[in-house]
């Protein structure tokens, strides 16, 4: 298994781009509305687009965020719904996921 201060290191690398990225986003949602009746519908298309990055930004904020609390609890790396081991190559991919292969597809299904 990957060693857990790397694998920390790595969330917290992400959890500090997400960061900015929310912000950056946030930032641009705050702007005023232009005049223009047809550059301020683009403008509210752009912002349609902002808040669908946030809210998946948001979500990967969170299951980071959880997943250094499991990192903290001595739980990361093991599946929250089966109790098993999470495969290696998963984490590698998702080194934020709660949860094994065989439990992230009965979950998808």
């Amino acid at each position: 298994m990957t060693d857990l201060k790397a694998r920390k290191k790595q969330l917290l690398t992400r959890l500090s781009e997400l960061d900015e990225r929310l912000r950056n986003i946030e930032d641009l949602l705050d702007d005023a509305p232009n005049p223009d009746w047809e550059e301020n519908a683009i403008e509210q298309e752009d912002d349609e687009v902002l808040e669908s990055l946030g809210a998946s930004g948001l979500a990967e904020y969170k299951a980071i965020r959880a997943a250094l609390d499991r990192i903290k609890a001595g739980t990361y790396g093991t599946c929250v719904k089966c109790g098993q081991p999470i495969e290696e190559e998963r984490l590698d991919l998702l080194p934020q996921t709660p949860l094994c292969s065989k439990c992230a597809a009965e979950a998808a299904a």
